[in-house]
């Protein structure tokens, strides 16, 4: 299957669909004729210019006032990628690496870039091919764009640094000689329309709130079934209740979990208890607020992979030439910082609903242990949930209120939102393994209701959980278990 790219709004739906489905990328004609409009353009005034256009026929960030001859200008674009190629740390997650190649291309395709049309071809190759450039997690301050990591993933376009391709971790020289393709020979202004953009932080924010939207569904379906087998009340999950404060997605959560106990024994029979705890019975307050946060950030994303984000813009029918500041990273890191806290909560509200099925109470053995004496039984992965997160409440930290000024002072507001987008990325996953703890929990103590049943949809899932984790009746490795219940919800949701 095929997407082309066009100036119609890519949605992030659409965006997990090219990738679940390992769509090709091809531009279509009005893209086609955009850059190339716009190419020639920027050409043609060069050549007719006599005043200094920034990062063009200049140098960059505080060299700005240095005039680069025209003879130059190419190798200035050479020497802009190979000099921000300063990533650090850990290589980002293959997945991540085409995100930031496909919202790159979208990025380059409105035709106010002033790239070749090769340059976009090129990247598109990489995609199509899976051919991804080896970027590293840390060095982007998310103010002149992600410069680092982008210089980084456009080095294989000349022939330099490192790829992934099949299965394996060699020279992009190696790669390209093998495709027969010739490195780019960048003409003036397309290094820094390559290295200028949010596409490091727009691509970990696409991945994480796919992730999140995916986590969000999964929340409201292990809640409803730990508050079935806590033996819970499902009358805080009424329309009327919900109604009267309508957040949107508290009325989503609170109908989610009468959906997934439809037909349930357990939720129906009569309780002893007039209350239950916040965790089980503001299951809609907070899984609402976290699916609300969720909205309102998708919405932005979505704004900023739809959008040229790389600096000068060009606007060829207007002839105008703006040097401004649309690679700043603001608009998104906020977002996201806000993003992990609302993702961190879902984790921490399942940790104390872990909690209370091992707590000994309402019927329900201390530690969920089905042959006690000598057994913990499910004593410590509440502790590992209790770790987990505890450090994503350290990394709800927001990173976008600091700024520590680069380039002798000319960049001398930042918004690190290249760190907001990896910690989000790690809160999300954090918050995946709390909930398969709980989920590994509460189908344990599914079990020790027997002979009740849960609803018919739980109980098919209960089935199919345990066709790969089993009912753990004397003390064995936990560690195992938990992964097989992470790998579950991943294919199982």
């Amino acid at each position: 299957m095929v997407h082309h790219i066009s100036p119609a709004r890519l949605t992030i739906e659409r965006v997990g669909e090219i990738l679940e489905k390992k769509m090709t990328l091809a531009l279509s004609e009005e893209s086609v004729e955009r850059i190339v409009r716009c190419r020639r353009y920027l050409d043609e005034k060069i050549e007719t210019c006599h005043q200094p256009i920034y990062g063009i026929t200049t140098g960059f960030g505080s060299l700005c006032n240095i005039s680069i001859g025209k003879e130059d200008l190419s190798k200035l674009q050479e020497n802009l990628v190979k000099s921000h190629a300063c990533g650090c740390g850990e290589p980002v997650d293959h997945e991540i690496v085409r995100l930031m190649l496909l919202t790159k291309i979208m990025s380059l395709s409105f035709g106010n870039s002033g790239v070749q049309l090769s340059t976009v071809q090129r990247l598109i190759d990489l995609f199509n091919n899976d051919i991804l450039p080896v970027v590293y997690s840390q060095g982007s301050l998310g103010a002149s764009g992600d410069l680092a990591p982008l210089a980084n993933m456009c080095l294989p376009l000349l022939g330099l640094g490192d790829v992934y391709y099949k299965g394996r971790r060699c020279a992009a020289s190696e790669v390209l000689a093998e495709m027969g393709w010739q490195p780019v020979r960048l003409v003036s202004k397309e290094g820094l329309a390559l290295l200028n953009g949010t596409q490091f932080m727009s691509a970990h924010a696409v991945h994480a709130v796919l992730k999140a939207r995916r986590l969000s569904e999964l929340a409201d379906k292990i809640g409803a079934l730990s508050l079935d087998v806590f033996d819970g009340r499902i009358e805080p999950f009424g329309d009327e209740v919900n109604a009267v404060r309508p957040h949107p997605g508290q009325l989503a959560t609170a109908r989610a979990v009468r959906r997934h106990l439809e037909g349930s024994e357990l939720i129906h029979q009569p309780k002893k208890h007039v209350q239950d705890p916040y965790s089980f019975r503001c299951m809609p307050q907070v899984h609402g607020a976290a699916k609300d946060t969720l909205a309102y950030v998708a919405s932005v994303i979505e704004t900023e992979i739809n959008s040229p984000t790389d600096n000068p813009t060009i606007f060829p029918e207007e002839d105008i030439i703006v040097s401004a500041g649309n690679f700043h990273g603001e608009p998104i890191a906020l977002p996201m910082d806000f993003l992990a806290v609302a993702v961190s909560e879902l984790a921490s509200i399942s940790e104390r609903r872990i909690y209370r099925l091992i707590s000994g109470s309402r019927g329900l053995p201390s530690f969920l242990v089905a042959n006690p004496g000598l057994n913990s039984g499910f004593m410590i992965p509440q502790y590992a949930a209790a770790s987990i997160v505890n450090q994503s409440k350290g990394l709800c930290w927001p990173t976008s209120c600091d700024t520590i000024p680069s380039s002798q002072g000319q960049e001398d507001h930042v918004s690190m939102g290249g760190n907001s987008a990896t910690k989000l990325c790690r809160v999300v996953d954090n918050t995946e393994r709390v909930l398969a703890i709980e989920l590994f929990n509460a189908m344990q103590a599914l079990d020790l209701r027997r002979p009740l049943r849960t609803s018919p949809e739980l109980e098919a899932w209960h089935e199919a959980y345990r066709e790969v984790v089993p009912f753990v009746v004397n003390d064995t490795v936990m560690s195992p278990l938990i992964e097989a219940s992470v790998k579950f919800l991943r294919t199982n949701p």
